[in-house]
């Protein structure tokens, strides 16, 4: 499983939620969205896009969450991810801390577009594998129906599925926090 833990203001809305997942993700914000909370769905509206209610306009403090309240955070439709995300708990804001954060998590997040959860498994298996044999310096013969590669995926550049940075998460996140909107979603494009 993978997951990530943040720290969010309750005066975000939920434009901001899908924000801050995505950053903390290291996505780019390239798919449709929405959130299923209590039977309802909100959305950010784009051209093409079901309706729903504005995520813009609705502050996570007004939906009065409970403790291990769940809700639905479903991203790019076709690839259909879904997220459970939970309410753990409350905090007083702390006032040398910058909001939002992420302060744990797990695994590398899938790429956009890897084609879904089935997709994404068979990828990290083919990623572990390659990681391992490139730590070890084994040549990788893409021929090879043993060594056959994931697509985008370079011998010379292996690539750890299991790669979770905090530190490079929480940069995009300050860019988000500072308004640069665009540019927290520029991430590192690395092959999988």
């Amino acid at each position: 499983m993978l997951w990530r833990r943040f720290l969010v203001c309750a005066e975000s809305t939920l434009a901001d939620l899908h924000c801050i997942l995505q950053v903390g993700f290291g996505w780019t914000d390239f798919h449709l969205h929405r959130f299923r909370i209590r039977k309802k769905s909100d959305t950010v509206p784009r051209i093409g896009m079901m309706k729903g209610h504005d995520a813009r306009t609705v502050r996570l403090a007004d939906l009065k969450f409970r403790m291990n309240e769940r809700f639905l955070y479903e991203y790019d439709f076709g690839d259909a991810w879904l997220h459970e995300v939970r309410i753990e708990q409350r905090l007083p804001l702390d006032p040398k801390q910058t909001y939002s954060v992420c302060i744990d998590g797990q695994h590398a997040s899938p790429p956009d577009d890897c084609g879904g959860t089935q997709m994404y498994l068979q990828m990290r298996v083919g990623l572990t594998y390659r990681a391992w044999f490139g730590s070890h310096g084994r040549e990788h013969d893409f021929n090879d129906e043993d060594d056959r590669g994931v697509e985008g995926v370079s011998a010379d550049q292996p690539v750890d599925p299991d790669d979770f940075s905090r530190r490079k998460g929480n940069a995009r996140l300050r860019q988000y926090a500072s308004v640069d909107r665009e540019g927290c979603f520029q991430t590192e494009r690395r092959p999988l």
